[in-house]
């Protein structure tokens, strides 16, 4: 008897996508839109470029306030965080997937770096996490039915130099990730992460041209990830077809660490 193919579909589901308008969250954004789910965007503190790819998306033919919103929300606060995700239930009913993308990167050596540097990275990149995964995983657990993807790093995995403060919350996302896999699977929820390798976005594309090409060299594929690349892992792990995966941390690096 043949085995029975589940559909990759995602009509009518509803993600939250934490900095979701530039680089890796642009790209889940967009392919999320493209599987006819709603979405639920929000941003930091760049105005323009959500402005922009709101004015993109409506160009393509989503109808503003009905398939996607773009909200401003610094999710690396509570009280932020718990508005977002209730704003979100109010508007759609309710939230099937949460992709913890946002996060910012402050690199310097560890003799060199302040305390307020090493805070702000944690607080906008592990805190974020805890902060939106805490505001909507009794509403998940209520319906016996989420999926939860964290975006941590290759330099969770391999450490890299000047990047003390951005490595430790990326790991913290790893540890965060495994133990409430453990914590909700019998609960119909998934949990897992994507560790990307160096991707062609903003954070990557202002680093030194010769720092970059020298990144580049030592990727044995020779280039960089394309954000879509990551994006279509992303969508996969939130599939009915990933229904068995959970507490995974998943690299998508061109061979770089292995």
């Amino acid at each position: 008897m043949p085995r029975k193919v589940l559909p990759m579909s995602y009509e009518g589901k509803v993600a939250v996508v934490t900095g979701g308008t530039r680089g890796i969250g642009r790209a889940i954004s967009l392919a999320l839109l493209e599987k006819e789910c709603r979405v639920s965007i929000d941003f930091k503190s760049n105005v323009n470029a959500a402005k922009a790819f709101e004015n993109e998306l409506v160009e393509m033919g989503k109808r503003l306030g009905q398939d996607f919103v773009i909200t401003k929300a610094d999710v690396s606060l509570p009280e932020e965080a718990d508005r977002h995700i209730k704003a979100t239930i109010d508007k759609f009913g309710h939230i099937d997937f949460l992709i913890n993308n946002a996060g910012i990167a402050r690199d310097r050596t560890l003799k060199n770096m302040t305390a307020a540097e090493w805070t702000e990275v944690v607080q906008n990149n592990l805190n974020s996490v805890y902060n939106c995964t805490r505001s909507v995983i009794d509403h998940m657990v209520g319906r016996n039915y989420g999926r939860v993807v964290s975006i941590s790093s290759i330099v969770a995995l391999s450490g890299n130099f000047g990047q003390t403060n951005y490595a430790s919350a990326k790991a913290g996302i790893i540890g965060f990730t495994k133990s409430l896999a453990l914590e909700v699977a019998r609960k119909g929820i998934t949990v897992n992460a994507v560790a990307p390798g160096f991707t062609d976005t903003d954070m990557v594309r202002a680093m030194p041209e010769e720092v970059r090409k020298a990144i580049i060299e030592r990727v044995p594929m020779k280039r960089l990830a394309k954000p879509e690349e990551i994006a279509d892992l992303v969508v996969y792990l939130l599939s009915d077809k990933a229904s068995y995966i959970t507490g995974q941390v998943i690299s998508v690096n061109g061979g770089l660490y292995m």
